[in-house]
């Protein structure tokens, strides 16, 4: 990648939109499910899966099934998205119930 493609790539970057919502990360060899909300849709699986090869996620019982079946079992999903209210305050509130709604729907644990 070259100087000019490399910061077309920064800039295209810092431009986008954040898109708030709800996921699931599914064990496909168990059926486990970790549920979490994020201000940042398309940063979080990334950020997980980064924190898992490392060792160093927070979720004990997430980090032990990846550490038990690989990489390779556990498939992120977007669950909901949320149109950004005006406020982060209203955001965060937002997140929260329908966090507290999707584990109610499949009683997964939280991430």
């Amino acid at each position: 990648m070259d100087r000019e493609q490399r910061k077309a790539a920064v800039d295209a970057y810092r431009k986008r939109k954040d898109a708030p919502g709800i996921y699931a990360i599914r064990s496909l060899s168990n059926g486990a499910v970790w549920l979490g909300q994020t201000p940042d849709l398309e940063a979080i699986a990334n950020r997980i899966f980064f924190a898992l090869r490392h060792r160093s996620h927070r979720g004990a019982r997430l980090q032990a099934a990846f550490d038990r079946h690989g990489e390779a079992d556990l498939a992120f999903e977007v669950l909901e998205r949320i149109e950004p209210p005006e406020t982060a305050y209203l955001l965060r509130a937002i997140l929260k119930d329908r966090l507290a709604d999707w584990r109610t729907r499949l009683g997964g644990e939280l991430v």
